[in-house]
C-alpha cells in the first residue's frame, strides 16, 4: 500500500481536513447542547432540525457557484481563502458568545456552512489532484477516517468544555452562551492553524481563465440545471450520489431524534452522555473507512457497497429495540462501521468518473443532493415533532427507509455483491495489487486486452477496475446450464471459433461505442506455459467498427502462473501452496489506438510484464528479511541437507545464521565480506549470516584464475574472507594453492567460528527464535 504521508503536500492537508471538521462542528455541537439545556420534546427536536437546515441551506443556494469556483481556481487556493473567511467567522462567533447573542450566534451557523459550501468541493476535489487516481480509495479511506476523528475529538472537547462552564443556577440562553464563551478561543486557534497549514499544499493547477460564471443563468436557475445534467446522465456518479445522499439523511435524523429518544426511552440528561453515544458511530466509521482503505489497494473495491448499506440496514432496525446505553453504544459502532464500507467506495467512485475540469462542479452536485435530500429528512424530523408523533416512531420509519434503500442497492449492484463475494474468496490466497490505474480512462469506450493465464483471470481484472467490464468468453463454456445464470448477471458475451464470431465481435463494438469497457484475451485461450502465446486478430474487426474515441487499454496479469487456476506443473502449485509467492499484479498500460495491430498489441504487452516486475520488485523485503518470514514459516521441516552433514531444519539453520552474523559483526566492521566457498551448507549459512548482519556479500569464484580474483577483492575492497579450511585442502589437492592470494587478508575459517558457538547459545538462539514472532526477529537481527 501506498504510504500516502510520503506525498509532498499530503501532512498539510490531512490536517486542514481534520481541523476543518473540527472548527465546524464546534460552534454547532455548542448551540445544539445550549438548545438540548433550554428546551424539551418536540420543540427541542424542531429547533435541533432547523439549526442543521441552516448548515444543509448554503449547499443547496451555492451548488453552481461553488463547483464553478473549485474548477475554475487551483483547489489550493480556494482552500487558502476559505481559511481566511473561516478565521474572520470564528471571531465574531466569539464575540457573539461573550455578548450573550444567542440567536446571532444561532444565525452564524448559516454563514459558516456558507464558508463550508465553497470550502468542500475544493477540499474534496484535492484529493484526486494530490494522491491521483491511484490511491482514491485509499486516500478517501484515510480523509473520511480523520474527518470523523475530528467530529469525534470536537464532539467530545467542546461537550466536556460545555458542561465544564455551564451555569447550573440559569436556563437562559444569554447568560448560558456568556458563561460557556471561552471556548470561542478553540476555534479561533483552529482557524488561524488552519490558515497556516493552507499556504503548505501546492498548487498542482493552472486557473481556467476561459470560463466565466454567467450570473442571469444562475439567478433564473439555467445553470443549476445544465451543471446537474453532466451528473445526471452518468449513472455511476448518479447512483453514488443518491446512495451518499440516503446515507447522510439517515444520519441527520439520527442525530435530531436520538436525543430526544434517550431522554424519554433511557432517561439519559447528560450531554457527554448523549454525544458519547453518537460518537461510537463515528468510531465506527473511522474504522470501516481504514478497513475500506486496506480492501482497496490501488483500487476501488464496489463490492463494499451493498454490504455496507444491508449492514446499515440491519443496525437501523435495532435501535428502536434497544433498552441500555451499552447496547446503542455497540450498535451505533457497528452502524459506523458498515457506514465507512459502504461511503468510501462511493466517494471514490465520483471522483474517479469525474472528469478533471468538472470535478469541483460534480463534487458540488453531490453536495447539493446531499443537502435536499437531509433537509427534506429533517423536514419530515420537525412534521413527526409538530405532529407529536414521537421520536421512537421516527426512528422506527428511518429504518424502514434504510431497508427499501438496501435492497434498492443489490437490486442495482448485483455484479458488486457477487465480486465481493468473490475478492474474500481470492484475498484468502492471494493479495491482488494493481499497476497504474490512472491509465485507465474514467469515461468512453475501452478495449481491455492482455495475457490469460487463468481460469479467474476476469474475476481478478474486475477486482482491479472500477468500472464494470464485459468480458468475453468461449460459447461451451458459457452455456453450461448450473453457469449460464452467473454469467448473465455478469453481461458475458459468450463468442465461437471462426466465422461464427461475426456477430459476438459486432455486439462488443455496440458496447464500446455506448461507452462500456469489454476485455477480451486475444490469445483465445489459457497459456501452457506462462508466456505471451500468438495473438488472434478477431479485435481488430471489432475495432473497424468501433467509434474513433474508443481505445485499446493494455494490461498484463502477473502471478497467476503456479496458482492452482493455472495450468502449470503440479510442482510448481505445490510450491505456491506453501504460500512462497501470493501477490498478484494487474498492470494497466497507457492507452492506445483502436488500430493498433496484433504484434505491436504483443509487443506493448510485452513491455508492461518487464515494467510491472521491475515496480513489484521494489516493493519486496530484503533477502535476510524474506529469509526470515520463510524459516519461520516452514518451522521444523527441512531446510538444508547434503551428503556430507546431518540435514537443518528452518529454525535451526535461521538459529545456526544469527550466531554466525553476531561473529561476523564483531570481527569485521568493514561493509563487504569476501566469501570463497562451495556450495553447501555452510555457504548458505555465511551467505544468510552476511546478509543479517547488514553486509555486502561477495561470493568469490573459486574456479576463475588468480588474477581475476585478486581484482574481484581489489575491486570490492574487501579486507576479510571466509572460508573454510578443509575447502582450501581440497582445492590444494586439485592444484589450486590461493595461499599467496590469502597472505595480504585477514582470513576467518568457517569451522573456528563454529569451534567458538557453546551449545548454550545455540539452544538459546534457537528458542529465541522458535518462540518470538517474525516482526520481532526482524526487529532484533
Amino acid at each position: 500500500m501506498t504510504n500516502l504521508r510520503k506525498i509532498s503536500g499530503a501532512l498539510p492537508y490531512f490536517l486542514i481536513v481534520f481541523l476543518n471538521a473540527f472548527v465546524d462542528l464546534g460552534h454547532k455541537i455548542t448551540i445544539q447542547n445550549t438548545v438540548f439545556k433550554v428546551y424539551d420534546g418536540d420543540l427541542q427536536i424542531l429547533l435541533t432540525a432547523i439549526i442543521n437546515g441552516l448548515i444543509l441551506l448554503p449547499f443547496i443556494l451555492l451548488f453552481s457557484p461553488s463547483g464553478f469556483i473549485a474548477d475554475k481556481y487551483p483547489k489550493n487556493r480556494v482552500i487558502r481563502h476559505a481559511a481566511w473567511v473561516a478565521v474572520v467567522l470564528t471571531i465574531a462567533i466569539t464575540y457573539s458568545y461573550y455578548q450573550g447573542w444567542f440567536w446571532i450566534a444561532f444565525v452564524m451557523t448559516f454563514l459558516l456552512a456558507v464558508q463550508s459550501a465553497f470550502y468542500s468541493p475544493a477540499k474534496y476535489g484535492y484529493i484526486k489532484t494530490l494522491f491521483g487516481k491511484d490511491n482514491l480509495a485509499q486516500a478517501n479511506g484515510y480523509v473520511q477516517a480523520i474527518t470523523i476523528m475530528a467530529i469525534l475529538a470536537g464532539t467530545f472537547a467542546f461537550s466536556i468544555l460545555f458542561e465544564y462552564w455551564f451555569p447550573t443556577d440559569s436556563k437562559e440562553p444569554a447568560v448560558i452562551l456568556a458563561s460557556i464563551a471561552p471556548i470561542g478561543w478553540l476555534l479561533i486557534i483552529n482557524s488561524l492553524f488552519e490558515l497556516t497549514l493552507a499556504y503548505r499544499l501546492p498548487e498542482l493547477e493552472t486557473q481556467d481563465r476561459q470560463a466565466h460564471f454567467n450570473w442571469g443563468h444562475y439567478v433564473r436557475g439555467k445553470m443549476a440545471t445544465e451543471n446537474l445534467k453532466a451528473v445526471v446522465k452518468r449513472d455511476v456518479i448518479r447512483l453514488s450520489i443518491i446512495g451518499l445522499a440516503v446515507f447522510w439523511s439517515v444520519g441527520q435524523v439520527m442525530l435530531a431524534a436520538f436525543p430526544a429518544f434517550a431522554k424519554e426511552s433511557l432517561g439519559v440528561t447528560n450531554t457527554v452522555t448523549i454525544q458519547g453515544i453518537l460518537a461510537a458511530s463515528g468510531i465506527g466509521i473511522a474504522l470501516g473507512s481504514m478497513l475500506a482503505a486496506r480492501c482497496s489497494r490501488h483500487h476501488i473495491e464496489t463490492g463494499l457497497i451493498p454490504v455496507g448499506a444491508l449492514g446499515i440496514c440491519v443496525g437501523l432496525l435495532l435501535v428502536p429495540h434497544l433498552g441500555s446505553t451499552t447496547a446503542h453504544a455497540l450498535n451505533y459502532l457497528f452502524i459506523g462501521v458498515m457506514g465507512g464500507l459502504f461511503i468510501v467506495p462511493l466517494n471514490s467512485l465520483i471522483q474517479f468518473y469525474a472528469r478533471e475540469n468538472e470535478l469541483g462542479n460534480v463534487l458540488a452536485a453531490n453536495n447539493l443532493f446531499q443537502n435536499i435530500s437531509m433537509m427534506s429528512f429533517l423536514v419530515a424530523t420537525a412534521a413527526f415533532a409538530v405532529f407529536g408523533l414521537g421520536s421512537k416512531n421516527l426512528l422506527i420509519a428511518i429504518a424502514l427507509i434504510a431497508l427499501l434503500g438496501s435492497c434498492y442497492t443489490v437490486y442495482k449492484l448485483p455484479q458488486s455483491m457477487v465480486r465481493f463475494v468473490l475478492g474474500a474468496l481470492i484475498s484468502r490466497f492471494y493479495r491482488v495489487k494493481v499497476q497504474n490505474l490512472h491509465n485507465l480512462p474514467e469515461q468512453g469506450g475501452v478495449l481491455l486486452l492482455g495475457n490469460h493465464i487463468s481460469w479467474v483471470d476476469w474475476a481478478i481484472i474486475q477486482i482491479a477496475s472500477p468500472r464494470p467490464i464485459r468480458f468475453v468468453m468461449i460459447k461451451n463454456i458459457y452455456e453450461r446450464w448450473y453457469l449460464k445464470w452467473f454469467f448473465e448477471l455478469f453481461g458475458i458475451i459468450p463468442i465461437e471459433a471462426g466465422s461464427s464470431s461475426r456477430k459476438s465481435l459486432e455486439r462488443m463494438a455496440e458496447l464500446l461505442n455506448k461507452g462500456e469497457v469489454v476485455c477480451l484475451f486475444p490469445e483465445g485461450t489459457i497459456s501452457r506455459t506462462g508466456h505471451l502465446a500468438e495473438f488472434r486478430r478477431g479485435y481488430e474487426k471489432t475495432c473497424a467498427q468501433a467509434n474513433d474515441d474508443v481505445v485499446i487499454l493494455p494490461f498484463y496479469l502477473r502471478g497467476l502462473w503456479g496458482s492452482q487456476f493455472s495450468r502449470s506443473s503440479a510442482k510448481l502449485k505445490n510450491t505456491r501452496r506453501n504460500g512462497l509467492t501470493s501477490d498478484i499484479i494487474v498492470a494497466f498500460g497507457e492507452p492506445l489506438d483502436k488500430e493498433t495491430p496484433a504484434e505491436v498489441l504483443k509487443s506493448h504487452i510485452f513491455d508492461l510484464s518487464i515494467s510491472s516486475w521491475h515496480e513489484y520488485a521494489d516493493t519486496l523485503p530484503t533477502l535476510s528479511h524474506a529469509w526470515i518470514d520463510t524459516a519461520k514459516k516452514m518451522g521444523s521441516d527441512m531446510s538444508i541437507a547434503d551428503t556430507l552433514s546431518e540435514p537443518l531444519s528452518a529454525h535451526q539453520a535461521l538459529a545456526a545464521a544469527i550466531t554466525f552474523s553476531k561473529r561476523i559483526k564483531t570481527l569485521s566492521p568493514e561493509q563487504n565480506i569476501g566469501l570463497l566457498l562451495p556450495t553447501s551448507p555452510a555457504g548458505m549459512l555465511a551467505n544468510m549470516a552476511t546478509l543479517l548482519c547488514g553486509k555486502t556479500v561477495v561470493n568469490l569464484n573459486f574456479t576463475a584464475s588468480q588474477q581475476s580474483l585478486r581484482s574481484a577483492i581489489d575491486e570490492a575492497q574487501i579486507k576479510t574472507i571466509y572460508t573454510s579450511k578443509n575447502f582450501l585442502k581440497k582445492l590444494t589437492q586439485k592444484g589450486v594453492d590461493l595461499t599467496a592470494l590469502l597472505q595480504p587478508l585477514q582470513v576467518v575459517y568457517m569451522e573456528d567460528m563454529k569451534a567458538a558457538i557453546s551449545k548454550q547459545e545455540m539452544v538459546r538462539t534457537w528458542l529465541t527464535v522458535k518462540l518470538l514472532p517474525t516482526a520481532i526477529l526482524k526487529q532484533l537481527y
